[in-house]
């Protein structure tokens, strides 16, 4: 039985790494990808994951299966198409470690991942199924994702959902409205940034946008808002709260929300209570943690390979 299993997107980020002698910029090769990041924190914390998704039969691809194994996360659900490349980002880096993407993605071979493609057993065998919105940008992902997500439904499968809004990489944003949407109506928890929040309910009150998220979409039993280094926003149909972030000096937010995902999802699994009996108290505390993690992993650069063990993050939570 595996604790969270992700479908969708591993490709490489190209991290800005200073210039050269010539004074060009020097790009460092980084595994990355949102669904990866998350299983890459989680296995980090010993939990047992495993990924489904489609890179290309190219360097990039065996590469990303390589960082995938040496986190110690299943590939057995990993496809290489032969026809279609790995999807690259580069990332640009500002001067608060904030970044923006460009991607190589006209498609990428995680778009081509097919219905054949799944196998199905491992769907069934995990208590979470983790996905985001980059397998819903154009078919066939967007078509096997919703059929593996059917599925797990049909499995009483817990769902985490993260929107990750990736503009550059939709034809239009009404599609990526009503796309990100259909994807909220399969959630149980659900990860979403301020900017995000703002784009699907066209509301820029954390608060007021979070209550009619979970009013519209009443699946939705755990929704957390991240608010960058101002810390981050819990609701369910009980409670609500913000806590607080970490003092960081920020070189790279990328993976940063992964892995303030990978903290809420460690943390339902091990207080091994069903969501809807968290507490207020119970909640408050699975944020801390989560914004401890996410603070950390904004002082490196990369994703996959610079998620927090679990004693940087009880440091971080016992000296700060």
């Amino acid at each position: 039985m595996y604790d969270v299993v992700a479908i969708g997107e591993a490709l490489i980020d190209f991290t800005p790494l200073g210039k050269s002698d010539r004074g060009n910029q020097i790009f460092e090769r980084n595994p990355g990808g949102a669904p990866a990041n998350v299983l890459a924190y989680l296995a980090k914390l010993n939990k047992k994951t495993a990924f489904i998704g489609k890179v290309g039969n190219d360097q990039f691809g065996y590469f990303l299966k390589d960082t995938l194994c040496n986190n110690k996360i299943d590939t057995k659900g990993l496809k290489f198409d032969e026809q279609i490349n790995t999807t690259l980002a580069f990332v640009h880096l500002k001067e608060d470690g904030d970044r923006e993407f460009s991607f190589y993605r006209n498609p990428g071979a995680d778009l081509n991942l097919k219905n054949d493609d799944i196998d199905y057993e491992i769907v069934k065998n995990t208590k979470i199924l983790h996905f985001g919105s980059l397998s819903l940008t154009d078919n066939p992902a967007r078509a096997t994702t919703f059929k593996v997500l059917d599925y797990a439904k049909q499995h009483n499968i817990l769902i985490s959902y993260d929107p990750n809004l990736r503009q550059p990489l939709w034809a239009d944003l009404d599609l990526a409205k009503k796309m990100i949407i259909e994807g909220l109506r399969y959630a149980d928890i659900v990860k979403i940034s301020e900017e995000e929040l703002d784009f699907i309910t066209g509301i820029d009150d954390v608060e007021k946008g979070s209550d009619n998220i979970l009013k519209l979409y009443n699946n939705i039993k755990l929704l957390f808002v991240t608010l960058g280094d101002k810390g981050s926003y819990y609701k369910t149909n009980n409670t609500d709260g913000f806590v607080g972030g970490f003092k960081v000096e920020a070189v790279d937010t990328t993976g940063a929300g992964d892995s303030f995902l990978g903290g809420i999802l460690y943390n339902i699994l091990t207080l091994d209570k069903k969501v809807g009996q968290l507490t207020n108290n119970d909640l408050h505390d699975i944020v801390k943690f989560s914004n401890a993690g996410a603070s950390i992993v904004t002082t490196r650069y990369g994703a996959i390979s610079v998620m927090p063990t679990y004693e940087e993050i009880e440091n971080k939570l016992r000296y700060s």
